[in-house]
């Protein structure tokens, strides 16, 4: 755990007790700070009390008397579509509000640090698709390597609840952007921006408002390394943003899934091929296409940032290569889970959005393809360009008659659960086939967690014949 300092004796109010919640009430104990906890759900409640934290309805007016702070869970919206009433008040009250990754940067740095001779770094991973295979990729590499490692964030294990640092240290964190929206303190050693596509709209009011909310990572964060993906138009301006030609060397590294780019330092992705150029020359070539852990360009992505941050720890780059070979795929994440009678099985669940389910599909060919889930906006409308990857699909949840409706003249039916669509595509696939979890959709109609979701794939294949 990580101490919260800065605020000995004094109370700080908590909204959300869930994982980041409590952890940060802890945290904040553990500093010598008097947490005053509220959360909407009575259990969650019940949670603080047992293990003895005051609990407050922070909706009156008594319990904000003397508070400093109030600390907000990334879930609850602060400002679209409706800034939670708790967090209103904070504003009435003139009470700042920060969460747990302000906290954690707040506090990160000690005095014990003035006796290390390595100082610990922290690489900052966020984006739309990708984050938590690039962060675990950074990690597992590193690890490998034999450095002092850790990972946490929207992956793992919460901030405040990793260790303080060492001499010499890594902390790898993966951050979303209601965690970076709101984060009065920013301070990552190394940032990733890996890419955007329209997710979480109504949460930042539309797109302008969620780019802007991972480009504070950067912006008020001020690295002193930042890995830009370039192939969307706000990396592309990003990076330009944050470009420096000046005396104080190569800040940006752009990085690319199928552009090459030869100006400044750059790690790009062509034909399955890493390639790292710096200062006009090509510095290293990695061949990417059997490392079964990375399967597909948007793997080869994220590759390609774990790469790049890794180089600027200072490895090799066939040390690298080594360690991006044994790297084993994280659950849910265009995971191969079984190969039957030829045919292979993979858990994307990951895959909540059109765009991560269209670089899925991309990855492979000959698709029984699972697809639907509580749906979003444009549904699967956009990805005709990818269906004549798909055999058949296979459709469930809310959005089965919607995707039934725009995946026009491919092969489909509604088997309407997960289970009930891996048994079909079990039935008609062939050997060389493919069966492809990846949902488009958020899972909460059906599971409470794109886990969940991917579990009952898991489980489903098996109960099939072999």
């Amino acid at each position: 755990m990580i101490p919260v300092l800065g605020y000995d004796n004094k109370r700080v109010a908590v909204l959300g007790l869930g994982r980041s919640g409590l952890s940060a009430a802890r945290a904040l104990r553990a500093g010598g700070a008097i947490p005053v906890c509220w959360d909407d759900n009575a259990p969650a409640r019940a949670v603080a009390e047992s293990e003895g934290f005051e609990v407050a309805d922070l909706t009156k007016d008594r319990p904000w008397e003397g508070l400093e702070v109030l600390i907000t869970s990334p879930g609850i919206p602060h400002l679209y579509p409706a800034p939670h009433p708790v967090i209103r008040k904070a504003w009435d009250m003139g009470v700042v509000v920060d969460n747990d990754i302000g906290l954690f940067f707040r506090s990160y740095g000690t005095r014990d640090w003035d006796d290390f001779e390595v100082l610990p770094r922290v690489i900052c991973v966020t984006g739309s698709n990708g984050k938590s295979t690039t962060t675990a990729l950074i990690h597992h590499i590193l690890n490998a390597a034999g450095r002092d490692v850790q990972m946490g964030g929207n992956i793992g294990r919460g901030v405040l609840d990793l260790e303080p640092a060492t001499d010499g240290q890594i902390t790898v964190l993966e951050l979303s952007s209601y965690q970076t929206e709101l984060a009065r303190s920013l301070a990552p050693d190394i940032a990733l921006f890996m890419n955007l596509s329209p997710d979480h709209l109504d949460r930042h009011g539309g797109i302008g408002g969620y780019f802007a909310a991972k480009r504070r990572l950067f912006v008020a964060g001020c690295p002193d390394r930042s890995i830009i993906g370039v192939d969307e138009m706000e990396g592309a301006f990003l990076a330009a943003l944050l470009q420096d030609k000046g005396d104080s060397g190569e800040p940006v590294i752009r990085i690319s899934s199928g552009t090459k780019i030869k100006d400044g330092w750059s790690v790009f992705a062509r034909k399955g091929f890493l390639a790292e150029w710096r200062k006009g020359k090509q510095i290293a070539s990695i061949d990417l296409r059997d490392i079964v852990g990375l399967p597909g360009a948007h793997n080869h992505q994220n590759a390609c940032a774990a790469y790049a941050a890794c180089r600027s720890i200072g490895l090799a780059p066939r040390l690298i290569e080594q360690h991006l070979r044994s790297y084993p795929g994280l659950p849910h994440r265009c995971q191969v889970v079984a190969v039957k009678n030829g045919v292979t099985f993979v858990n994307d669940s990951k895959a909540t959005n059109a765009d991560a389910a269209e670089k899925s599909l991309l990855a492979f060919k000959n698709i029984h393809w699972i697809a639907g889930g509580q749906p979003k906006t444009g549904g699967i409308s956009g990805l005709g360009g990818v269906f004549d990857r798909v055999k058949k699909a296979y459709f469930v949840g809310e959005a089965a008659e919607a995707f039934a409706g725009q995946i026009g003249d491919v092969p489909h039916e509604i088997s309407g659960t997960v289970t009930a669509a891996v048994a079909a595509a079990a039935a008609q696939a062939e050997a060389g086939d493919v069966v492809l979890l990846a949902p488009a959709c958020a899972s909460f109609d059906q599971f409470s967690s794109f886990e969940a979701r991917g579990e009952a794939f898991v489980a489903a294949i098996k109960t099939l014949n072999s």
